[in-house]
């Protein structure tokens, strides 16, 4: 079998490596096909690997699967297109928008399933596979060896992470961000990483007040900081869901849902208080924590990537896609087809 990953945000990097080291253990082949940002950061272990830039290649490369952390493809492209999710955005009504690019839609847990399933029954062309989502497994198998001292983080200071979304509807960033230099404490080290996507004004003016107090990171992958953080501060980010998985505390700012998982606060004033309460009491919200996991992605044994694999290679071996046609959606295929696909909003 041949496998094709297609890239086009920075933050899709580590939801793909699991699965990049996984068909190399098992010596599939596979390659790339990625955006110009991504081409700029791509890791070292891939570059003895296919990258390509330009769409004829990867015609060309005709592979008999497409891997997409993304919600569009190139239809150009051959294979079967496979959904695997740039996050566990569950909240967000984009989470279950189809936009007829795939055959097959790769679910991270019984929630988000059971929604699919229902969309699967009424087009009637794709299949919906529970895998879990890829990334997890990247969080759990990260080295976190000598991870403080690869950041110059002093012994006994607590970590405190502060990753807002992006969504104007959703994000925590305009009203916490004022708030952050003012509560900082002495014996704690605050790292910020926003969204690729977040407003560049809000960030540059954040980064100038505060570069004494606070560390901005622009590294695409979070996953070493969310081994670091004793706390995160979101909003209904999937990030949250992420951080859970290591069972640490978070404090979520007027989130959508599951308001239980951690401290839910209204008022920014509020902020303190509750890191207060997180740090004297990480394991408050435990059993919330592992009961809302079970719903969102229960698989915490490191293989879903093998998982998500052997599923793949089933519905190839058994022929279990669906006989009927994807609607043509011409004028959405088009977009991708005739624009510069990667720089684009609204091919997120």
């Amino acid at each position: 079998m041949r496998y094709l990953f297609y890239i086009s945000k920075k933050y899709s990097i580590p939801i793909v490596k699991p699965l990049s080291e996984y068909l190399k253990k098992m010596d599939h082949e596979f390659a790339f096909y990625v955006s110009e940002k991504v081409n700029k950061n791509i890791p070292d272990e891939w570059k003895e690997f296919l990258i390509m830039n330009e769409i004829d290649k990867a015609i060309n490369y005709h592979p008999d699967f497409v891997i997409v952390p993304g919600n569009f493809v190139d239809p150009r492209i051959p294979g079967i297109k496979v959904q695997i999710f740039h996050g566990l955005g569950i909240e967000k009504k984009s989470h279950y928008k189809i936009r007829h690019f795939f055959d097959v839609y790769g679910t991270s847990g019984p929630f988000i399933t059971e929604r699919y399933k229902k969309l699967q029954k009424r087009y009637k062309y794709f299949l919906v596979q529970e895998t879990g989502w890829p990334k997890i497994d990247h969080i759990l198998n990260y080295p976190t060896e000598n991870l403080k001292k690869k950041l110059n983080i002093p012994k006994g200071k607590k970590i405190i992470l502060f990753a807002p979304t992006h969504s104007r509807k959703m994000q925590s960033a305009e009203e916490l961000l004022p708030i952050i230099p003012k509560i900082v404490n002495e014996d704690e080290i605050w790292f910020v990483k926003f969204h690729e996507l977040m407003d560049k004004n809000l960030i540059r003016n954040f980064t100038v007040q505060t570069k004494e107090k606070v560390r901005i990171t622009d590294d695409p992958d979070i996953t070493p900081y969310l081994h670091l953080a004793d706390v995160l501060i979101s909003d209904t980010s999937s990030v949250v869901y992420e951080f859970m998985v290591l069972d640490k505390p978070v404090i979520t700012f007027e989130t959508i849902n599951r308001k239980d998982k951690g401290i839910n606060i209204i008022d920014p004033d509020d902020l303190r208080k509750a890191i207060d309460r997180s740090l004297e009491n990480p394991g408050e919200f435990s059993s919330n924590r592992k009961k809302h996991l079970e719903e969102i992605n229960p698989y915490l044994n490191g293989k879903i990537s093998e998982r998500l694999i052997n599923i793949l290679l089933e519905i190839k071996e058994k022929d279990l896609l669906p006989k009927k046609r994807m609607p043509l959606n011409l004028f959405r295929k088009l977009q991708i087809i005739h624009h510069r696909k990667f720089r684009k909003g609204y091919l997120r």
